[in-house]
């Protein structure tokens, strides 16, 4: 039998960067600070709703949309940022945010349209384009002298032709941990509003921002509202990033088409998990505001022990996620390192350049993951500490 041929545009997928060092990580019983995911669970009461609800009945299909609960939920959690929803008709539950972004893409881009993407991005920005038939234009993020990565307003600007149809947006943001300003925000939303672009914003760390960072929504500002499709999902706010409960919020036409694409890729999912969110959204929010300032406190700790490592640490206003410099240990590929520290000390991270299209631009970068117990992240400092 012939090995089955891949879509060429779906051939630069086929493996990613995170399996291959997660497999690595194992081998050398690593350290791996490399993915995303916290190693605690969330609210005790999120997890009692759950289990009511597992054991409760709800464990067939839910509605399309979503659970009316949760639909309401998530519209009271909106208007939070001052920014109202209906939940029949502008709001809809996904299989997590990576579904919800390509569902939308899916459904509101065609073959010869644009859509820009900020890099680093995630890495399922790329390949959620490439399925929709799209084409990504990509603009980077610039590194200023104190170490932020701030939007390049000039070069989006740039990058809009008349084929752009939409903009991926994402803040707080990964892989760099930046938070985009207001006036960022404002200029980025003057953009959409003058060429008449779609804004699909990846919002999944809205509420894991430190120090005086703000989340502002790019739908509450002038001229967003009707051109906005927001994301969020409960993985990131309430430590459950395996249940793959998302959302979508946006104009009654627009969340239409996105429930017309979603539909055909999982239906439905997360039945009895969908109440334990909605109470998780009404409930838990004060349990969020202690996993944030712990979050921020183990930035903390472990930006302090990567300096005394030897890297040069970039700042991060949100996330999980921080980033340093390699070329401080005689390093000039960051993914050279990368490949070599599960072995030579025992801690996995991931390159930056990997989340790009210019990774020479990227290549001195190395994103390591906070979201672990402080014994996880002290353990990891103990052998990084080797390197000096």
């Amino acid at each position: 039998m012939r090995e089955p041929a891949l879509v060429p545009r779906l051939r630069p997928f086929t493996s990613t960067i995170f399996a291959e060092m997660t497999a690595l990580a194992v081998r050398h019983d690593a350290v791996n600070l490399g993915q995303g995911f916290p190693d605690t669970d969330g609210p005790a009461g999120m997890l009692d709703a759950a289990k009511n609800a597992l054991f409760g009945g709800a464990n067939q299909y839910p509605p399309g949309p979503g659970r009316p609960e949760l639909r309401a939920a998530i519209a009271r959690h909106r208007l939070r940022y001052g920014t109202e929803y209906d939940p029949d008709t502008e709001i809809l539950v996904t299989a997590g945010a990576t579904e919800a972004i390509t569902a939308t893409l899916i459904a509101l881009t065609e073959a010869g349209d644009e859509v820009i993407v900020i890099e680093p991005y995630y890495d399922s920005y790329a390949a959620a384009v490439a399925m929709a038939g799209a084409q990504r234009r990509v603009v980077g993020l610039v590194e200023g002298e104190d170490g932020r990565f701030g939007l390049d307003v000039d070069g989006l600007r740039a990058a809009v032709t008349p084929r752009t149809r939409a903009i991926l947006v994402n803040s707080p943001h990964n892989p760099t941990g930046t938070v985009f300003t207001r006036a960022e925000l404002e200029a980025l939303a003057a953009l959409c509003v003058e060429h008449d672009l779609i804004a699909v914003t990846d919002e999944v760390y809205e509420h894991l921002v430190f120090d005086d960072a703000e989340h502002i929504p790019l739908t509450t500002l002038p001229g967003m509202r009707e051109r906005t499709v927001s994301i969020s999902s409960a993985g990131k706010t309430f430590n459950c990033t395996g249940w793959k409960i998302g959302w979508v919020c946006s104009t009654p036409e627009l969340v239409a088409a996105v429930k017309a694409a979603k539909q055909f890729i999982t239906f439905v999912s997360g039945g009895p998990l969908q109440p334990a969110v909605a109470h998780a959204l009404d409930h838990e929010l004060p349990w969020v505001d202690g996993l944030r300032e712990s979050l921020q406190e183990k930035r903390d700790r472990l930006s302090a022990g990567l300096a005394d490592a030897g890297f040069t640490v970039r700042p991060t206003a949100g996330t999980y996620f921080v980033c340093v410099d390699v070329r401080p240990l005689g390093f000039t590929d960051a993914a050279d390192l990368a490949w070599e520290l599960p072995g030579r000390v025992g801690v996995a991270a991931v390159p930056v350049k990997v989340f790009t299209d210019h990774p020479d631009e990227w290549k001195h970068l190395l994103r390591f993951a906070f979201c672990k117990r402080n014994e996880v992240i002290d353990e990891a400092i103990t052998r990084l500490r080797k390197l000096v």
